[in-house]
């Protein structure tokens, strides 16, 4: 996740660079319209060119990586809705230790209904 978002801050700091390139090459071109091509339009048009294969790039792994994200979210609820699934099925069927199990992987501990626990009212008196 961290990789993506420092891609996406990378990628943000390209389009801007690219962008101001591309229009300092526009504007020496309206500039020297019918001269012969000068120094600094070749300069240009190279800092153009490099910069818009970096924003090119950058733009791909982007892509890639948050492609790579929406899989992983597919994959994360998709697990989460098995286990739903499986405590309910446990819980309904009367299944304790299943439904132990599978709350074990949610990481919820079960509460046993005899168990006498305060309010939230009675613990902010005490």
């Amino acid at each position: 996740m961290d990789d993506t978002l420092l891609t996406v801050k990378q990628y943000e700091n390209a389009r801007l660079e690219y962008d101001a390139y591309r229009n300092d090459l526009e504007e020496l071109m309206q500039n020297n319209q019918g001269n012969v091509m000068s120094s600094k339009v070749e300069e240009a048009r190279r800092n153009f060119t490099s910069h818009k294969e970096k924003y090119e790039k950058l733009r791909a792994d982007v892509a890639i990586k948050m492609r790579f994200l929406d899989e992983n979210k597919v994959k994360v609820m998709h697990k989460q809705l098995l286990l739903f699934h499986n405590a309910v099925s446990a819980y309904f069927s009367g299944n304790q230790t299943m439904l132990e199990a599978t709350l074990k992987q949610f990481n919820i501990k079960l509460k046993s209904p005899n168990a006498n626990s305060p309010s939230w009212l009675e613990h902010a008196m005490f």
